[in-house]
């Protein structure tokens, strides 16, 4: 019997749906987003066939929003931002006002109010962090200077938009037109100084009982030796803070989630907290852009092309030249504008954010939000073309440097090698993975000087062996690019430590047809594992478990039998 299980539908059907679409996208070697943005179109009320419970999807779409803030705080680095702050914050702050000017002028042009152009301008105004770091990571840029300057631009981008979730409701009065700046001053500004107040107050809770309380509960957590606590534990934090801050202080989801994972990122578990936490956030991730297509009317793209292709030429050319000019005033090296520029020239999840919470408070037409949907599925289409296009001027643009040409000739040398050096090892050991099992094997080598590269996908555990003076590619091993980067074709040994035995498998194909000679050793946690990475031609696979049974034996002075060895 089939019961009326709409929640369940929706969870189905979206999963589902993203799976493939996201899948046909990384075929095409294009952002996931694009995916999952169009499997909730095919899942929304304006296409045929079955449409999911819209209120549903908006009630997982929060919990995405909330878990997706939350890692936005669980990877916030001061750090980074500090080291670029005399460019990114100016940078970032004055190209985000060109583009809300440019939304604006389209919607005057329009004829709606400058509250709605105000929002939608603001929405086209800030990159996407997750498809920035995938362009980033694939040329193995985030730790470069220019990179860095991305990363934190992204950053300042981001804390804007996390005050502008702020203001806007406290502000809806004056930005939908029912209250003007002349008959409605105390109206307009009492409510904005008692947000401001709970947010400064929510802000010093946080920062003083919360700095304290939540690494303790953390630590409490770890001690208990459950893992399922302790992810438990980390999920509670995010989910609790976040609505116990709209509860309390009025704050919304967002900032609460925000300040959540922000806080957690100064425990000493910060990494296990994002591990641990990474499946549950990407699945309620995938759910809330699944959500946002569903909002999204492709009828817009032949109803008003002309529209669509202004949006899109604002979020393309009119920041990229905007952030180029800026960058280029600083005196930085052209290479250093062109990847901030087209880093820069896509929009993502502060602008659906942002997008629905204008048509939600009646301050933006639908119509706005339909025409950011559609130029962020357009401008992700088109940001890979761009930096594949970087990618060919780069060999001009390193000649043009070297030269010293203006307006690069009284650039800092930092700024003119760009930070990055390429790796020189030879008949070396790559190392892939750097938990439990990969740093005791580093320590071992790095004593024995044998000459080692690590491979590490967790960007603040990559800084910290770098600056440990191991030498480090960022990324994940399961892409030939980032072996290649490791100098696979010139090593001797592959030592793949990391758990997960499919992605393990991975990394042994493209390193085996890469380096036929490769002498390859890999990690297995389960029988069947053992099975498939040797059936991936590894050389040595080894299991916890059997090891420790081997060794048992061997100190009670017998030999592990057949059966013990299985």
């Amino acid at each position: 019997m089939l019961h009326h299980t709409p929640l369940i539908a929706a969870i189905a059907t979206g999963f589902v749906l993203a799976f493939l679409f996201g899948a046909l996208a990384h075929r095409l070697r294009l952002s996931p987003l694009v995916g999952y943005l169009l499997a909730g179109v095919m899942v929304g009320p304006f296409t045929p066939g079955f449409v999911a419970d819209q209120a549903l999807s908006n009630e997982l779409s929060e919990i995405g929003v909330i878990l997706l803030m939350f890692g936005v705080g669980l990877h916030f680095s001061l750090k980074d931002l500090m080291s670029v702050k005399n460019i990114a914050i100016p940078g970032a702050l004055v190209q985000i006002l060109a583009a809300t000017v440019l939304g604006m002028g389209l919607t005057w042009w329009l004829g709606w109010h400058w509250g709605a152009g105000l929002i939608f301008g603001l929405a086209l105004s800030v990159a996407s962090t997750v498809v920035l770091l995938r362009s980033l990571e694939e040329r193995q840029l985030i730790d470069s200077r220019r990179g860095k300057i991305a990363v934190g631009w992204l950053i300042v981008e981001d804390l804007v938009m996390a005050l502008a979730l702020v203001l806007i409701p406290a502000l809806s009065g004056l930005l939908s037109g029912e209250q003007s700046a002349g008959n409605g001053e105390q109206a307009i500004l009492w409510p904005l100084l008692l947000t401001l107040g709970k947010v400064a107050a929510f802000i010093a809770l946080m920062i003083t009982l919360g700095g304290r309380v939540i690494p303790w509960l953390l630590e409490r957590s770890a001690g208990s030796g459950s893992r399922e606590l302790f992810t438990l534990a980390v999920l509670a934090i995010a989910m609790g803070v976040s609505y116990g801050s709209a509860v309390l202080f009025g704050v919304s989801f967002a900032l609460g989630a925000f300040f959540a994972g922000m806080i957690l990122n100064s425990s000493q578990y910060n990494h296990q907290a994002a591990d641990d936490s990474r499946p549950l956030r990407d699945a309620f991730a995938v759910l809330f852009f699944v959500a946002v297509g569903m909002l999204f009317n492709p009828s817009i793209l032949l109803d008003e092309p002309l529209l669509v292709l202004a949006t899109v030429l604002i979020i393309v050319f009119g920041k990229a030249l905007a952030a180029l000019l800026i960058v280029l005033a600083f005196r930085k090296p052209l290479s250093t504008a062109l990847t901030i520029a087209v880093s820069l020239a896509q929009i993502g999840e502060f602008s659906f954010i942002l997008a629905s919470l204008g048509v939600s408070l009646h301050l933006m037409p639908e119509m706005g939000r339909d025409l950011i949907l559609a130029g962020a599925i357009i401008a992700i289409l088109l940001n890979p073309l761009l930096f594949k296009l970087l990618d060919q001027l780069q060999p001009w643009l390193a000649e043009r440097e070297k030269s010293a040409l203006p307006p690069v000739a009284n650039a800092p040398a930092s700024d003119v090698d760009d930070g990055v050096l390429p790796l020189g090892e030879s008949g070396h050991v790559i190392l892939v993975g750097h938990g439990r099992v990969g740093s005791r094997i580093s320590q071992s080598l790095r004593e024995q000087n044998i000459p080692l590269v690590i491979i590490e996908d967790q960007r603040s555990q990559a800084e910290d062996l770098r600056e440990a003076g191991f030498s480090v590619v960022h990324g994940n091993a399961a892409s030939s690019q980032v072996l290649e980067h490791a100098n696979v074709s010139r090593a001797r040994w592959l030592i793949v430590a990391i758990a997960n035995g499919l992605e393990a498998g991975q990394v042994i194909n493209h390193a085996r047809a890469a380096n036929p000679g490769l002498i390859i050793m890999a990690r297995a946690q389960f029988d069947s594992e053992v099975d498939y990475l040797n059936s991936c031609s590894a050389d040595l696979v080894v299991m916890g478990e059997r090891e420790i049974a081997r060794i048992m034996l061997s100190k009670l002075g017998l030999s592990a039998t057949p059966a013990a060895q299985q």
